[in-house]
């Protein structure tokens, strides 16, 4: 992959981004490709990094958010509203529990996934896009373009017609995204 890497001459973030975009790898590419820099287009500028002064002690737990009798009163719906705001301004992330999703649901999507990003590149690049209309599409960073820095993920998204008809999603991991209606 010809991505110029941190520390490699002058530095050019567009250029650099639409190298990335244009190999259609995502960051498995990059990975896979054996490169051992971050490439700056993933670094965040060094006034926005997170100083971490102290870790958390090991004890420290994600946020675990019940959704058992969402449903059964605004109250409790209220109550786990503000827990999820909570989670999310202080973490940034959480557990849902008692979502309905069956753990044989959660484990397919998983394997299907990863049955997805270990296939080879040029299966992958047939369903690269941004164009957002696209039912199914495969990209790294739907912001990459206009992101301070690039999250190191790539994603496969899925709307709901393509879950609705299968037949629009790929191959490889289309026995694994169906999921009960």
């Amino acid at each position: 992959m010809d991505i110029k890497l941190v520390g490699r001459g002058e530095y050019d973030r567009a250029t650099e981004i639409k190298a990335f975009d244009d190999t259609k790898a995502g960051v498995k590419g990059l990975v896979d490709a054996g490169t051992v820099n971050v490439p700056k287009i993933f670094i965040r500028p060094p006034n926005e990094q997170t100083q971490f002064a102290t870790c958390h002690p090991p004890n420290m737990q994600i946020p675990v958010i019940d959704l058992h009798g969402i449903d059964d009163s605004d109250d409790l719906r209220k109550q786990i509203v503000d827990e999820v705001r909570i989670a999310s301004k202080t973490w940034g992330f959480f557990q849902v529990v008692n979502h309905g999703v069956p753990v044989s649901v959660l484990e397919d999507m998983i394997h299907g996934v990863i049955k997805f990003n270990e296939q080879d590149l040029d299966a992958k690049k047939v369903w690269y896009s941004r164009d957002r209309a696209k039912t199914v599409r495969f990209n790294s960073n739907y912001d990459l373009y206009h992101a301070r820095a690039a999250n190191w993920r790539d994603t496969l998204s899925c709307t709901r017609p393509a879950v609705d008809d299968p037949k629009q999603l790929p191959s490889v991991c289309r026995n694994d995204s169906i999921v009960f209606h």
